[in-house]
């Protein structure tokens, strides 16, 4: 049997009509960090179901779940709980319309709270560029620009 301790997170990648990509800028145990929207599976959660959660709770909105892109393919220690190894798996969403409030400026807060999120475009073009938080998140963001600029 296996030991060890897992956090399992799952992201949804929303392009709009202008090959722009929705990142999300968050306070986290007093961190600022820049990343893809989604979160954390909950006991008893399948990928699809905790990330149209994830969406209803950060975007106000049901999400459709689209095509799974990429899964974390290396070990990745937790930044946030030692002793846990992180496991990130990206899916394509998609909305019928994007009704939520969207910053121009990267870390935009009215507060900086714990849980704080906003949201920001990013063109897919620049997305190499974008200071990403966490090294999955960047693989992803490589990954993006090949397949859709290549």
């Amino acid at each position: 049997m296996p030991s060890g301790k897992f956090t399992i997170r799952v992201y949804g990648l929303l392009i709009n009509s202008k090959k722009e990509i929705l990142v999300t800028d968050e306070i986290f145990q007093g961190e600022r960090m820049t990343k893809f929207p989604g979160g954390g599976l909950e006991q008893g959660e399948g990928t699809i179901d905790c990330l149209k959660r994830e969406i209803r709770e950060e975007l106000g909105q049901d999400a459709e779940v689209g095509e799974h892109f990429y899964t974390t393919d290396f070990y990745q220690p937790s930044i946030f709980y030692k002793d846990f190894q992180v496991l990130c798996i990206y899916y394509f969403i998609h909305t019928k319309t994007f009704s939520f409030d969207v910053k121009e400026k990267r870390f935009d807060f009215q507060s900086e709270a714990n849980g704080t999120v906003v949201f920001r475009w990013v063109p897919l073009d620049n997305i190499k560029l974008e200071p990403f938080s966490f090294e999955n998140d960047r693989r992803v963001a490589e990954m993006l620009y090949k397949k859709f600029l290549k």
